[in-house]
């Protein structure tokens, strides 16, 4: 418990009255940045007759407006910043695969901070000043990569920037390098894996024993597959771009009980994705974050559409946020049924005969909505498997969930991957 101690940086170490008080001083401080630096929110708040001095306690956040997506990008691309564009240091963006892309900006100190958070983050995952740092996260316009980068060694570590694809050739630097810690999305540790497995290679011989999992949610299931075969520890992390990036909260390796968000640098609240009423501690409902320390791009009250609750702190003095397994942009409605891509995941995962790999492609037959589940087979299933873990698939998401689909089983990675991930819902319905 010492040792746990004498690892933790200021900002863990404060008591729970202390960090009010820094969360609400931080608080109406972004507030006042945000409504006199940028005329979205200038325009916003006055809309909603608040003020930055309305905000006299952190229950007075409930008043001001939210953020949306459609919202930076109405705003493309710089007209969120809350400094001259000369002070920015460096962009990312989103994908922009439904839209214009999201394009958020950092000065110098936001890097910094980034930096920390992400340390902070490595840090309760286990990971030590001193280890190899194997970041498989993609690099560029996505925050992943280079979140991970600058966190790890603002912590202290060496990092291997292998970026992600060239599979074969990550597994050889895993084995010649000797990475302790490994920064990836889980659904691309599941093809590391099966190529560990091609290549006659015990994943659970390499020097790993941490793995730091996000960008895209993640079941217990899948946690206890990649622990089981890879002998390692598997620990949640989160962020998004519009925030900051990975490091926004991040789960601890001694608990693994939910991830401990960074509350002195990120105010979340939980909200009912329907009305927008802010939920007492311990309801489900969708995550929403407030930026505390961001000079270029603060955020108020952002709703990310990803669906979990508020807990109560364990390892650390900062509330925990459940597991995130949805997405309320990401419920698939059929034929009456509420069904999110988690669900379909519990089931792959314990079907033999095919991947973790899997994918969901709503069509319209006449004036019904149908689902296709399509999932890849796993090396040298035969064609008896394949039909059988079809036959399964149907059958557990007609028992389990309640709605009848088709199961395709395909071609062991041929489905489409993007940044490590693969692209989860594909809707061809008409409009």
């Amino acid at each position: 418990m010492a040792e746990k101690t004498d690892l933790l940086d200021a900002g863990e170490r404060l008591g729970p009255e202390e960090l009010r008080e820094l969360q609400l001083e931080r608080l109406r401080a972004s507030l006042r940045h945000a409504y006199a630096h940028v005329p979205f929110y200038r325009e916003s708040f006055d809309k909603a007759g608040v003020r930055p001095e309305d905000c006299r306690s952190l229950a007075d956040l409930a008043h001001f407006p939210f953020t949306t997506k459609a919202d930076l990008r109405a705003n493309y691309p710089y007209g969120m910043y809350a400094v001259p564009r000369e002070r920015v240091r460096r962009l990312h963006a989103s994908s922009g695969t439904t839209g214009l892309p999201t394009v958020v900006g950092y000065t110098d100190n936001d890097l910094s901070v980034w930096a920390d958070m992400v340390a902070r983050s490595i840090r309760a995952a286990g990971g030590r000043p001193g280890d190899i740092v194997h970041v498989a996260y993609g690099y560029g316009l996505f925050t992943g990569g280079l979140g991970a980068h600058y966190g790890a060694e603002r912590l202290g570590c060496t990092v291997v920037p292998a970026s992600g694809g060239m599979t074969s050739r990550q597994v050889r630097l895993i084995q010649d390098l000797g990475p302790g810690v490994i920064m990836v999305t889980p659904s691309y540790m599941l093809t590391l894996l099966d190529e560990f497995e091609r290549q006659g290679v015990d994943p659970r011989s390499t020097s790993l024993r941490v793995g730091v999992f996000g960008a895209e949610p993640w079941t217990e299931s899948m946690r206890r597959e990649i622990e089981e075969r890879f002998a390692i520890d598997a620990v949640d992390i989160y962020g998004l771009s519009e925030v900051i990036g990975p490091g926004v909260a991040q789960e601890c390796v001694e608990t693994k009980d939910g991830l401990h968000v960074w509350e002195d640098h990120f105010y979340p609240e939980v909200v009912d994705p329907i009305t927008g009423e802010v939920l007492p501690e311990g309801e489900r409902g969708e995550l929403v974050f407030t930026s505390l320390t961001k000079e270029a791009m603060p955020i108020v009250r952002y709703r990310t559409r990803d669906l979990t609750r508020l807990l109560p702190g364990t390892a650390r003095v900062f509330r925990r946020m459940e597991k995130i397994t949805g997405r309320s942009d990401d419920m698939v409605i059929l034929r009456g049924v509420n069904l999110f891509p988690t669900q379909i995941e519990e089931i792959v995962l314990r079907t033999p005969g095919v991947a973790p790999h899997f994918q969901l492609r709503l069509t319209r037959e006449g004036r019904m909505d149908a689902l296709t589940v399509r999932a890849e087979a796993r090396p040298g299933a035969t064609p008896e498997v394949r039909e059988a873990a079809a036959r399964s698939i149907a059958a557990a998401a007609k028992d389990g969930i309640g709605v009848s689909v088709s199961v395709e089983i395909v071609e062991p990675e041929s489905l489409e991957r993007s940044v490590g991930k693969i692209r989860r819902i594909v809707d061809l319905r008409p409009r």
